[in-house]
């Protein structure tokens, strides 16, 4: 699997997760849902995602968007 599949995969499970957290638990845990949001938006501009970095690191092969 590529980076970019498990960036997507990995940024919308902890989306999903944060929304039901704050249904169920917390209004604050939208916090979280704001932060991977605004990683995504910005990284769509500088190409620059921490996430990739460190998967680069661990071995996973690079994909077009974050060569």
């Amino acid at each position: 699997m590529g980076i970019d599949r498990f960036i997507m995969r990995f940024a919308g499970s902890v989306i999903l997760v944060s929304l039901a957290l704050a249904y169920w638990h917390s209004q604050n845990w939208l916090w979280l849902t704001a932060f991977v949001g605004a990683n995504l938006f910005q990284s769509s501009f500088t190409g620059l995602c921490p996430l990739a970095m460190v998967l680069k690191r661990f071995g996973f092969k690079a994909s077009c968007a974050f060569e």
